[in-house]
């Protein structure tokens, strides 16, 4: 259940509602908000005694069921949009990003050359895998501490956070010394003593939806994060696999709808793995946006040719500047707006309206 508290308690009285909720068997998890303050009560309600009561205090205004079982994460219990920093980034609340860069760290030359592409044509937040899960174990597998170097260097060169895949609980610590943003992704959305590792990080979280995971499976991953204490998780709708052939996978749009509808979390989209196929990127970003997409993960590569993973779903530094000027207009229509920057491409200015 979950408790409202009336406007702008006090912290004798938030505290006082967390020791009765823990009396009475229950776990207390408290959201501030500028005005209202809930504290949402995790626990087996038919084994523990009723929270209504606490209905009667001065200091509470309601007590509510929570139908949801992603407690934590529904908008029942935190209705305003969550916020999650990245380095000097806001993520949520109508900013919106675009995370791009290459598949995987191939080499210093290749990472820095295609981060600089990624900043100039206006993304915020550069990817690369550093470890590389494939389901085959003769492709490239990643360069491991290698790539995680390379990536800081690549950082340093662009000021640009880095987001790269957590992939072994093992690995958990040494990526998260150097990365800005851990993702967790399809192959290990699922894997819950992974995300509880994450989550113990304390660092914001890129969680990536299983290729056969329901919407309610992908939600509940994400709520073991938030159950952690660590509510900066941005979800990440990046196709599920059916039938289909056409494409990798297919991007299930509506799954972004019902998340921004069941939670407060920012959701992205990565059309490229969605697609397996870059002339397919543009027009599912603009699907994305138009549904309600907070972000887009694209891949981007200066040769995709000669990439040691998944050239065909990848851009040139180039194309994603193009792409940033077609789907600016999607976001502006959105409501949505890019954060303070202005891109350059080919030695001129980008469409004008970066806010």
């Amino acid at each position: 259940m979950i408790i409202i508290m009336r406007p702008r308690p006090t912290d004798a009285e938030v505290h006082d509602i967390e020791e009765r909720v823990r009396t009475m068997g229950y776990e207390p998890h408290t959201i501030r908000g500028v005005v209202r303050t809930v504290v949402a009560a995790v626990g087996d309600e038919s084994s523990h005694a009723t929270l209504e009561t606490l209905a009667t205090l001065p200091s509470v205004e309601n007590v509510l069921p929570v139908q949801k079982k992603y407690k934590l994460i529904s908008r029942e219990t935190h209705p305003d949009p969550t916020i999650i920093r990245v380095g000097d980034l806001e993520i949520g609340g109508g900013v919106f990003h675009v995370i791009a860069g290459p598949c995987s760290v191939e080499s210093l030359d290749q990472m820095v050359g295609t981060a600089k592409g990624v900043l100039e044509n206006g993304g915020t937040i550069l990817r690369g895998g550093a470890f590389k899960p494939r389901t085959s174990p003769y492709d490239f597998q990643g360069l491991g501490n290698e790539g995680l170097d390379i990536l800081v260097k690549a950082r340093e060169a662009t000021g640009l956070p880095i987001v790269t895949e957590v992939v072994r609980e093992s690995d958990i610590e040494l990526v998260a010394s150097k990365a800005d943003m851990l993702q967790i992704g399809a192959r290990n959305a699922l894997n819950y003593s992974l995300l509880e590792g994450v989550a113990a990080t304390g660092k914001p979280i890129f969680l990536k939806r299983g290729m056969s995971a329901t919407v309610q499976e992908w939600l509940l991953a994400a709520e073991y994060i938030v159950k952690r204490g660590n509510r900066n998780v941005v979800l990440c709708e990046r196709g599920i696999r059916t039938y289909e052939t056409a494409t990798r996978n297919t991007l299930d749009l509506s799954a972004v709808a019902i998340a921004k509808k069941e939670t407060s979390l920012p959701v992205f989209v990565d059309p490229s793995h969605a697609a397996g196929r870059w002339d397919l990127i543009t027009a599912l970003s603009k699907a994305s946006i138009a549904v309600g997409a907070d972000g887009l993960m694209i891949e981007v590569h200066r040769h995709p040719e000669m990439a040691l993973s998944d050239g065909a779903q990848q851009i040139t530094p180039d194309a994603f500047g193009i792409l940033m000027n077609d789907i600016l207009p999607f976001i502006e229509a959105a409501g949505k707006h890019l954060p303070a920057a202005t891109a350059t491409h080919s030695g001129r200015k980008v469409r004008q309206g970066w806010a």
